[in-house]
């Protein structure tokens, strides 16, 4: 399928046939089923994941097959056109997905695992991964690609960015067991390892860096890595004073994430009941 998937996507042809919207349709089910994902763990790397470029290369491709059209349910309530390639994801009582009634949405492409939570009104976004028993809190966004691990809680109103271009970057991740606090934002590649926790309002970029409290350190993207969260890191927004200029001179200071504490018993306490709401 790989080989395919990249002749098709490097070889544009005059008319996409029916046994190449028959490769799309097998590539777009194996991501349902979690065969293929757009990264994958990797020992072997500095930062424990690789990211599959041929996987991206896939869902670019069922963009540009895919011609614009109507999927209304009721086109003059709530009228809907979108790419044919991407309706809405189906699900089944037998998938164990549970889904809250109330505007969310799953675009077909992701895979969604076993005992997970959609609270509405979310969105998980085509390539997406979604690992058992994670929780998606209402308005939370689930970007395209983006690797979320298992018992994780999104919380409401917090954004996981996605990055499906350029094709060899590396999506979001989040690890197992984290807690992403409402109205987060985690962009352009950021790795969250495993059990850290984001206080409310947190965001991670490639350009703000993050200041260790605990290990003394200073955490930053570099042209060739993401920024990395380490795991059992609790990171709350904090800020940081200008000390030259005008900035000095006018009392500014710049935000930045601190980790000030590392997962205690005190924490997991807190945390725990986060698993009543599943």
């Amino acid at each position: 399928m790989q080989t395919k998937i990249e002749n098709l996507f490097d070889n544009k042809p005059e008319k996409y046939t029916a046994e190449h919207f028959a490769l799309f349709a097998e590539f777009k089910a194996a991501l349902n089923r979690g065969a293929i994902r757009a990264a994958e763990p990797d020992s072997a790397s500095c930062t424990g994941w690789r990211v599959n470029a041929w996987v991206k290369k896939g869902i670019l491709l069922g963009f540009r097959m895919g011609a614009i059209v109507d999927m209304s349910i009721n086109p003059a309530r709530q009228p809907f056109f979108d790419k044919a390639t991407y309706p809405v994801r189906t699900l089944t009582v037998e998938d164990g997905v549970r889904m809250v009634p109330g505007g969310s949405s799953i675009r077909d492409g992701c895979f969604i695992g076993r005992g997970v939570t959609c609270m509405p009104p979310m969105y998980i976004n085509v390539g997406a991964w979604v690992s058992d028993g994670t929780m998606v809190d209402s308005h939370a966004l689930i970007g395209s690609c983006a690797q979320i691990g298992k018992n994780c809680h999104i919380s409401a109103a917090s954004q996981i960015g996605g990055v499906l271009e350029p094709v060899g970057a590396m999506p979001v991740i989040i690890e197992d067991d984290c807690l992403i606090g409402g109205n987060c934002g985690v962009y352009e590649g950021t790795i969250v390892k495993s059990r850290a926790v984001l206080g409310t309002g947190t965001i991670l970029n490639r350009s703000t860096p993050v200041y260790d409290l605990v290990r003394e350190k200073v955490y930053r993207a570099t042209d060739a890595e993401p920024l990395v969260i380490p795991g059992d890191a609790v990171v709350v927004a904090g800020s940081r004073a200008v000390t030259s200029g005008k900035g000095k001179e006018w009392g500014i200071s710049l935000y930045t994430p601190v980790i000030i504490k590392y997962r205690d018993e005190k924490t997991d306490t807190k945390i725990q009941l986060e698993d009543l709401l599943r």
